[in-house]
């Protein structure tokens, strides 16, 4: 029992590493996302009856990728209009991006750049091709996805199916842009694993502030695109930002739950070995040419791990950083954030007289950082009547029952 317990464990710990690596060759043989995870799929419940009696193989993707491989042409063999089909498709693929022949019995190749861009095509909603980057690249079980974007199980199975549907009918091909294509769709990748981030680090609903192991998914995932594309400055700049923000995850929340605003962090609690790695990874995206928004937001987030406190952070280059962000990037949250440096730097009048401006928004009318930045600039002046009007407007669209929470609490204190 023992051992079939530590061989599953194997198993699973290798179907965690090589999932992606293998659904991409698989997809790129074959040409087709849904026969490529079921043989897959497949091809592990073998290796979980096969390993417990023969042993971990000395290459564990290497056997999986045989017998996937070995199930997809049964299917094949028995199915022959379906193969017909994938015939042509591939004849259609190859001669769009023709690969050399992988050896299925040494190491695997890793195409996961391929699958990276399929999944975030331009041809795809948004909150389709998250889905399936989780899904496809992540790994994740269709409920486990659904969990992530807190829809019912049957939602998202729809999603997912409705994006596999778009590709094979839309012919999306299954290779990486050309070096003349990649600026126009690199972003795209970027933005689906930083979205799926930030669901995990600032839930958007839930009794929760945080869900680590969502955001600990994107990492992985950049980790992964960091290694296939070294040179792409932005992709260090994205894990950068992502682990330096990530490193503050345990002083978040207090022992129930419940936000830890910044000023109040015990900052001997943040992770200081992703501090260290995303400082070095900033230097890496600011170094060779103009920044990028992702470099430059994780100069931002660099400043603030390496102050010991609010008070001793650098503002003046915050609002530095925050003028050449509005720049690349110009957008009505950014421009909040930038007033909140500079009331940091200048005082909560300078800040609030930037925030007032920001009021005709439309972006901003629902989004509850705005009325909860006001609220407490409002009340660092003593105008307490505003102050509390603005945490009211701020609790009518915060999602997290821990910022509710918060919130609410911030309110009875200054209705005190």
């Amino acid at each position: 029992m023992a051992e079939r317990a530590a061989s599953q464990s194997s198993v699973e710990a290798v179907f965690r590493e090589e999932r992606g690596r293998l659904l991409a060759a698989l997809v790129r043989r074959f040409g087709d996302l849904d026969l490529a995870e079921e043989v897959t799929s497949e091809a592990v419940e073998a290796a979980l009856v096969h390993w417990p009696v023969e042993g971990v193989p000395a290459k564990p993707g290497a056997w999986l990728m045989t017998t996937a491989r070995r199930r997809a042409v049964d299917r094949l063999r028995r199915d022959q209009a379906y193969a017909a089909r994938l015939a042509v498709l591939q004849v259609e693929a190859d001669r769009a991006d023709p690969a050399p022949p992988a050896d299925a019995l040494g190491d695997l190749p890793d195409e996961r750049l391929q699958l990276f861009f399929t999944c975030t095509h331009p041809a795809l909603a948004d909150e389709d091709r998250a889905a399936l980057t989780l899904r496809c690249l992540a790994g994740l079980t269709t409920p486990e996805v659904a969990r992530a974007f807190l829809v019912p199980t049957a939602t998202m199975a729809q999603r997912i199916v409705r994006a596999k549907k778009k590709i094979r009918q839309a012919r999306i091909p299954f290779r990486v842009p050309g070096s003349d294509e990649l600026p126009d769709r690199l972003p795209g990748v970027l933005g689906v694993i930083y979205s799926i981030f930030t669901e995990g680090y600032a839930a958007s609903s839930g009794p929760d502030l945080q869900r680590p192991d969502l955001a600990e998914e994107a990492i992985r995932l950049a980790r992964i695109l960091r290694r296939l594309l070294p040179a792409e400055r932005e992709v260090a700049g994205l894990l950068a930002l992502m682990l330096l923000t990530h490193a503050r995850r345990d002083a978040r929340t207090g022992p129930g739950g419940e936000l830890v605003l910044l000023d109040d962090q015990d900052r001997t609690h943040w992770d200081r070995d992703a501090i260290e790695e995303g400082g070095a990874l900033v230097v890496v995206a600011l170094t060779g040419g103009p920044p990028g928004v992702y470099g430059v937001q994780a100069a931002i987030a660099a400043l603030h791990d390496e102050a010991p406190g609010v008070a001793t952070t650098d503002w003046p280059q915050v609002v530095a950083l925050y003028d050449v962000l509005l720049a690349l990037s110009p957008s009505p949250v950014v421009a909040l954030n930038r007033a909140v440096a500079v009331a940091m730097r200048d005082g909560p009048e300078a800040g609030l007289t930037l925030l007032d401006g920001l009021a005709g928004e439309p972006r901003l009318r629902d989004y509850h950082p705005f009325a909860v930045a006001r609220a407490d600039l409002l009340q660092r002046l003593g105008r307490f009547p505003e102050a509390a009007a603005a945490y009211r407007t701020a609790l009518g669209s915060v999602g997290t029952d821990a910022e509710r929470e918060h919130l609410q609490r911030r309110l009875d204190e200054l209705e005190g």
